[in-house]
């Protein structure tokens, strides 16, 4: 794929089955961005984290994230941060302010809502149990984001079945030749 990635994780890390990480280990040379606390993180910190990964990268890079992740780069986009991005490609994002959200918001709470200042696409599912329909439709309106719904998905994850997830692979690397191109 001809673009340079950072991998974001959400909330728990993703695991060794995991798309991410599955995708890391065919690519070696993406990196992806560490975190201190992957049960209990706290944005400031994990904001500045990544902004740390970013400047790591040898140039501007694609953002891959899942879950919370999508939020951290929503809330790392409007941080104030010099350095820039390629774009990102949002997996998933989580609705950290619905009451059915598995863990502590620790300051992710409430979503951003401004337009992201790069480009990004939003691929969601329309049964994901943690965010609704409208409301990710929302994230990705909001985001200035293109919209992908990829219908009865899960949370698009090991457990909902998307182990390598071959047709999220084609989705970046048209993401990455729009973005390159």
């Amino acid at each position: 794929m001809k673009c340079d990635v950072l991998i974001v994780a959400g909330l728990w890390n993703s695991g060794p089955r995991h798309w991410q990480s599955l995708w890391q280990e065919r690519y070696p040379q993406w990196l992806r961005a560490p975190h201190r606390d992957w049960t209990s993180p706290e944005r400031d910190e994990w904001v500045a984290e990544l902004d740390a990964a970013i400047a790591a990268c040898k140039g501007a890079p694609i953002l891959v994230a899942h879950s919370l992740g999508c939020i951290l780069v929503a809330h790392w986009a409007r941080c104030g941060s010099p350095l820039k991005v390629a774009g990102a490609f949002l997996v998933a994002p989580s609705d950290v302010e619905a009451p059915s959200y598995p863990a502590p918001l620790n300051g992710f709470a409430p979503v951003p809502t401004e337009p992201l200042p790069f480009p990004s696409i939003v691929v969601a599912s329309s049964d994901d149990p943690y965010v609704t329909p409208d409301r990710v439709q929302g994230f990705a309106a909001s985001w200035g984001s293109r919209f992908v719904d990829i219908g009865k998905a899960g949370h698009v994850n090991a457990d909902s079945g998307h182990g390598d997830w071959p047709e999220g692979e084609r989705l970046l690397a048209g993401f990455c030749d729009e973005v390159s191109g």
